[in-house]
């Protein structure tokens, strides 16, 4: 089987506008809440075109503490692969006391998603915007690339790439691939 090439992607701060309470990032809480960031499409309709798997890798704890139902997340993920070119969607519910290997920053919903779609992880990126997003990625083989926010406390963790957004990351892919 041909290896294929992936870009991982984080959802809230990456597809999606978070809210920062207190310097930290939140998740939308209900659909009325949920937006696409400005050029998320066409950042990945560009991907597509170059025959990229769009996988979204997303950590949602709040599941896990009780503050968000599962239907809620599920709802929303099912709107973005509605409107979006996404390939996949995984999702870690737990919390970080629950040691599980598909928490970020653990690799473990990239090596998922890898072993079902024939991913060469060495081949493929993972964009996030927190620390656990690029030690996922490290961890998994991927380069990686960190949205810079306010809220991603990546200091000693350092990136491939460190972009704007996603169109800026897509960019920079493309680019090295011709």
């Amino acid at each position: 089987m041909v290896e294929r090439r992936a870009m991982f992607l984080d959802r809230d701060g990456v597809l999606i506008r978070t809210f920062v309470r207190d310097g930290v990032a939140h998740p939308p809480d209900t659909m009325d809440e949920l937006e696409i960031l400005p050029g998320v499409p066409e950042a990945l309709g560009m991907l597509a075109a170059n025959d990229y798997l769009l996988v979204v890798a997303t950590n949602q704890p709040d599941v896990a503490r009780g503050t968000q139902t599962r239907d809620a997340v599920e709802e929303m993920n099912a709107a973005l692969a509605r409107h979006l070119p996404l390939d996949a969607i995984y999702v870690c519910f737990h919390d970080a006391g629950d040691h599980c290997a598909c928490r970020k920053p653990a690799p473990g919903l990239l090596i998922k998603a890898a072993e079902k779609y024939g991913i060469d992880l060495n081949q493929s990126f993972m964009i996030g915007d927190r620390g656990s997003d690029v030690l996922a990625g490290n961890s998994a083989g991927c380069r990686t690339f960190l949205v810079d926010r306010p809220y991603s406390r990546c200091d000693r963790i350092k990136p491939d790439f460190k972009v704007a957004d996603l169109m800026e990351a897509a960019q920079i892919v493309l680019a090295d691939a011709a």
